[in-house]
């Protein structure tokens, strides 16, 4: 599996939230609902996304937005409009002052705003759990991106939203994977963008020395690797492939191993109940007091107060 693979294996949406919003100008909404990823296809009209401390991002008809949270920001059509509406945690909406606005604004399945026939309409989709998004994911993306329609094939847009009024047995599933799939086809358009200014190991899987050593890490990510037997494997000398490593990706080729197993353990305890010696063995952790410790020293907790944190946050 190459890098990129790796990365977009992990979107898994459940429950996710999803509409098709309808609004009259002037409208301007305030996002604090502090989800790690929102999703925003322009269907008609435009908008203007105005993240908290930067520049307001317009979006047109066709283009797809990804928000990274949990920072708070707006969408409006027009910058200079005032927010009208509040999205707090759990999708709760009110107006600025605290009313409840939720049975104003709703216009049947899956659908909201401010007028059924407003001009604007977009798409959201919003992961509500930062379990739903592997850290990984989240590590390599910009506070927020916007792919332009006409720069990739957005038919997963159009059949998202045909998908996304329906009422019927399943259709909370077939949205989840619907926007898993948009997720993953929009990133993979975003990365492979001239402009895009993608992470360094996305770069560097393009060189002919490093990308080879990329690809046998995600294969084997559990094997006892040194950066001896990468450099003999990819054709060069020990300190010729640290140098090309550190200056391509960014870091060197062990510390580079040690985040890819740290954030495979992460994926693993929130999609499994593996014990934690298991998982140790699966990434390559020798005993689960060593994966332990690499943890916590990575996220700040242990691995079981992480995995009790995601299950408490999905429940």
């Amino acid at each position: 599996m190459d890098a990129l693979a790796d990365l977009l294996d992990g979107p898994r949406a459940r429950g996710a939230f999803l509409l098709r919003a309808t609004l009259r100008p002037p409208w301007s909404v305030r996002i604090q609902d502090e989800a790690p990823l929102c999703l925003v296809a322009m269907l008609r009209d435009q908008a203007w996304i105005i993240p908290d401390g930067d520049r307001a991002v317009r979006v047109g008809p066709g283009d797809v937005a990804v928000v990274r949270g949990p920072g708070h920001y707006t969408v409006a059509d027009d910058p200079a409009t005032p927010p009208q509406v509040v999205i707090h945690p759990g999708q709760v909406c009110t107006t600025p002052d605290g009313r409840g606005l939720s049975a104003e604004m709703d216009l049947g399945t899956r659908g909201w705003g401010n007028d059924p026939d407003g001009s604007a309409v977009m798409l959201v989709g919003a992961y509500q759990t930062r379990g739903a998004v592997t850290g990984r994911l989240l590590a390599a993306l910009p506070t927020l991106l916007v792919l332009p329609g006409d720069s990739w094939d957005g038919s997963l847009v159009t059949l998202l939203g045909r998908e996304i009024g329906r009422d019927e047995p399943g259709q909370d599933v077939v949205l989840d994977r619907l926007l898993d799939l948009l997720l993953i086809g929009v990133l993979r358009a975003w990365f492979s963008r001239p402009d895009a200014r993608p992470p360094g190991w996305y770069r560097a899987h393009g060189d002919p020395v490093v990308g080879r050593a990329l690809r046998m890490l995600h294969a084997e990510p559990a094997r006892p690797w040194t950066v001896a037997e990468l450099a003999g494997r990819a054709g060069v000398s020990r300190a010729a492939l640290a140098q090309r490593f550190g200056r391509l990706v960014g870091e060197p080729p062990m510390a580079y191993l040690t985040g890819l197993r740290l954030a495979l353990a992460a994926d693993l305890l929130r999609e499994t109940d593996a014990t934690l010696e298991t998982v140790a063995r699966q990434v390559g952790y020798g005993t689960a007091f060593a994966l332990s410790t690499a943890f916590k020293r990575e996220h700040g907790v242990s691995p079981q107060h992480y995995r009790e944190s995601l299950r408490r946050s999905a429940g």
